[in-house]
Order: structure tokens, then C-alpha cells, then sequence
């Protein structure tokens, strides 16, 4: 299986930069992971919230394949204990899907159409951050259920 982690826009920050691809490598011992960047998108002074979404949702779309398991990170979706991320992972490499897409949505959340494509959605935290660090956290949470799956130190209980 392959993890896919869409986002929206490029990270300006360098720190995050260099812990995200920090994680990005550790991943890579576990599973096949891609960081895929949607561009932003432009003028979005002159769209309403509604166009912007539709707009950010059309490229979400754009980029997923007819086979990909769509899971929004969403305010409003499932939360998890790392262990029971790390059982949900488990769970959908069993199944036999070829890629499990992750998304990051724009400021103002998702699209009725992404909302219609997903098959699920999770939420890190009840809390607000920033989108370019949520990549960090995803990436990260990700390594953890990897490392808890294969019983290693890095997880402390």
C-alpha cells in the first residue's frame, strides 16, 4: 500500500521543511509515502469562501486516482489514540487497497464534492493549527503507527 499525503500549497517555513522530510525518511523504512503539493490556488481575493472551496476541492479531485481510499483530516472526523491509528492503518493495509489518500483542506475546509468522494475522515485534535504544521503532524503520527505496529521503542505507553 502506498500513503499519499495531499496537501494545499507549498511550506514556507524551513524548520518545518526540514522536520517534515526528516520524517519523510524514517516513513520510508516502513511503507511507500508521497508528499503530494497541490499548488495554490490564485486570486482567491476575488472568490467567496464557497468558490474557494469548490476551486480547492476540483484539484483535490484532480489528483486522486479511481482506486484511491479518500480519508479527510478534518475538525469534525474521528479521533484516535496513536495505537488506535496505528490498528486503523493495520486495518486498511488488510484490505488491500492500493493507495490510502490522507488530505489536508484548505482554510476553510472541504468541498461537497471531496466530502462525497471520501470514505472517512479523521481529526487529529479538537485543537486549531496551522495546515503546514498538520503535514508535521500527520507525517509524524504516521512513523508512530508504523513504529507501534512493528512493536519498536519509539512509542511510549
Amino acid at each position: 500500500m502506498t500513503i499519499k499525503l495531499l496537501v494545499l500549497g507549498k511550506t514556507d517555513s524551513t524548520p518545518l521543511i526540514q522536520l517534515i522530510e526528516e520524517y519523510q525518511k524514517r516513513l520510508k523504512h516502513y511503507v511507500r509515502f508521497e508528499l503530494d503539493i497541490v499548488p495554490d490556488i490564485k486570486n482567491t481575493k476575488n472568490l467567496s469562501e464557497k468558490q474557494q472551496k469548490e476551486k480547492e476541492g476540483e484539484a483535490i479531485i484532480n489528483r486522486l486516482n479511481p482506486t484511491d481510499v479518500l480519508i479527510l483530516l478534518d475538525e469534525r472526523g474521528k479521533q484516535n489514540t496513536s495505537v488506535e491509528f496505528s490498528q486503523y492503518l493495520q486495518k486498511k493495509m488488510n484490505s488491500g487497497i492500493k493507495q490510502l489518500v490522507l488530505v489536508i483542506g484548505g482554510p476553510y475546509g472541504f468541498s461537497d464534492a471531496v466530502y462525497q468522494k471520501s470514505q472517512g475522515s479523521l481529526s487529529l485534535s479538537k485543537m486549531t493549527f496551522s495546515h503546514q504544521m498538520v503535514r508535521l503532524f500527520v507525517i509524524e503520527q504516521l512513523y508512530r503507527a508504523f513504529t507501534i505496529l512493528k512493536n519498536e521503542p519509539y512509542h511510549h505507553q
